[in-house]
């Protein structure tokens, strides 16, 4: 089908339709299919990034409902219909691209952010700006470290971000664990409790969170994070495993347990026991659900149909997670503190939140991670081809190309030797550039990516093609060797946004203009006026 036909098929959906769904609290799915990268440099506010080139690995849980209103989106590139087609494919019946994309939303009068995971960002702000969150600046921090004072840092990101870099002396306790661990963490209520995270979101929310629970001690904010404690000048350090402690008393449980209930009954959050959760599956309406425990926890134990999705994080990254913008999000823990503590923060993002009350150790029947529900993919079974044919193949130097769709950084860090990097979403255009070749064998990490390409460059090319069965991981486990760096690079490594607050050595500048971007959110939000948030 051409471009032309393709767009001549598909519902043209103008940017006031879509703030009229937003204003209306409508359930919609605005998804950016471009890269990250580009993403990153401008998009509408409740625009989920949602990269074509893993359409299929997303779609089904992302988008439970296949009669959910759909608007994909681009800046131009052909990306858009590509998306809306491939989604009229796999059963999704109301899809429509947005006139003129990027470009249409502004000429309509739209308001464009920059960055990723901005209505949380965004929330945040707003957070500070009408409760004032207490904070210190990181020299204040230094200095209360240097004399010895009665405190503790605690970072409220995810462990492995933790390890990557943190405040000296800090303790990793992710977000929706702040309320349930402190007590044990700083059990003198003269403790001063300085929360961190990179830049500021998750410090602010985390700091605001024992605040509203009624936490004793002094809170502060660690004010920009890890951006501004370099920007000081001051040391950070690496590698390091402090945890929050496991075992927490009963008698901080229960107290947290209620303040965690009160809070989120200040917000709205409305209650499900475990017994009626079906009486939310209402077919005219999109249900997540997300056990916000830690991830070890939820390997060792859930509800069925639950996904696994820690409460800070998923406040941080609500789009990522929940891209249909009115859906219902239903949380669950075993402990009642994290989840109404998470949901307190999404009733305020203006979610339809519901906290399952009742919940017993006992109820988490399922072990494991949830399994990939996965589109069909029509390979003959001659396609399919074994790490150990590809080595002969490849020893026999006959014109194989091995073509690997991973996530850039995965290519970089390791892939079948000789194999050329190429996103998904670029295979035709990048085409035009292969190396000269009898056969082509795509693969990635585990294959379940590659498995999507393989349709897409038999399209485009009559030398046969193949998938490498088990990708990267089955030539690992062959004991075959894998090769490092990115000198064959069919197309640019804009799969991910370098963010700023990420590692130690951006320019001052770039970390600085990050905080300024984040300033000036609060504004930005009043402009574009389809958030409804509130703030209790």
């Amino acid at each position: 089908m051409s471009q032309e036909h393709a767009t001549a098929v598909l519902p043209v959906v103008s940017y006031a339709e879509v703030r009229a769904a937003l204003l209306a609290r409508e359930e919609i799915a605005l998804l950016d299919v471009r890269e990250e990268a580009p993403h990153a440099q401008s998009h509408p506010l409740f625009a989920a990034n949602f990269p074509f080139s893993h359409l299929e690995l997303n779609a089904f849980a992302r988008l439970p409902r296949r009669d959910v209103r759909i608007v994909t989106l681009d800046d131009g590139e052909g990306l858009a219909v590509r998306a809306a087609l491939r989604l009229r494919a796999l059963g999704y019946s109301h899809v429509g691209v947005l006139a003129g994309g990027v470009r249409g939303w502004r000429e309509a009068g739209g308001e464009l952010f920059q960055d990723v995971n901005v209505p949380s960002k965004a929330f945040g702000e707003l957070v500070e700006s009408k409760r004032h969150t207490p904070s210190l600046a990181a020299e204040e921090v230094q200095a209360l470290l240097d004399s010895g004072e009665d405190v503790v840092v605690v970072d409220a990101r995810r462990f492995d971000e933790y390890q990557n870099m943190n405040i000296p002396g800090s303790i990793s306790v992710p977000g929706a664990e702040l309320v349930l661990r402190l007590p044990a963490i700083a059990p003198d209520p003269k403790t001063r409790v300085i929360v961190n995270c990179a830049g500021r979101t998750r410090s602010i929310i985390g700091t605001q969170s024992l605040v509203n629970a009624g936490l004793p001690n002094p809170v502060h904010a660690l004010r920009n994070g890890t951006i501004g404690w370099t920007l000081a000048g001051q040391a950070l350090e690496h590698g390091q495993a402090r945890r929050f402690p496991e075992t927490v008393e009963a008698s901080q449980r229960e107290q947290a347990r209620r303040q965690a209930r009160s809070v989120a009954d200040r917000a709205g959050v409305k209650r499900i026991a475990l017994a009626r959760l079906g009486d939310l599956a209402q077919p005219d309406r999109t249900v997540y659900r997300f056990d916000v425990r830690t991830p070890e926890q939820y390997r060792s134990g859930h509800l069925p149909d639950f996904l696994s999705a820690p409460g800070g994080q998923l406040v941080q990254e609500t789009e990522m997670n929940a891209p249909v913008r009115g859906a219902r999000i239903v949380l669950v823990d075993d402990d009642g503190v994290r989840a109404d503590m998470t949901a307190s923060w999404l009733a305020q993002m203006a979610w339809e939140v519901h906290v399952v009350d009742g919940v017993t150790a006992a109820d988490f029947t399922v072990s494991g991670d949830a399994p990939r529900d996965l589109p069909e993919v029509a390979l003959r079974p001659e396609q399919r081809i074994s790490a150990q044919q590809l080595q002969r193949w490849l020893e026999a130097d006959d014109g194989t190309v091995v073509l690997d769709v991973a996530l850039s950084a995965r290519y970089v860090a390791g892939h079948v030797p000789g194999a050329w990097f190429v996103l998904r979403s670029e295979i035709a255009a990048a085409a035009r550039r292969f190396p000269s070749a009898t056969r082509f064998v795509i693969t990635c990490g585990s294959a379940l990516l590659a498995q999507f390409a393989v349709p897409d460059l038999q399209a485009l090319v009559s030398q046969p093609v193949f998938l490498l069965e088990g990708g990267n991981a089955a030539w690992s486990q062959a004991g075959l060797p894998l090769e490092k760096g990115e000198a064959h690079l069919l197309s640019p490594r804009i799969d991910r946004y370098r963010r700023p607050y990420e590692g130690t050595d951006n320019p001052a500048s770039a970390m600085q203009a990050y905080l300024d971007w984040e300033f000036g959110l609060v504004e930005q939000l009043g402009r574009d006026g389809t958030h409804g948030f509130f703030v209790i």
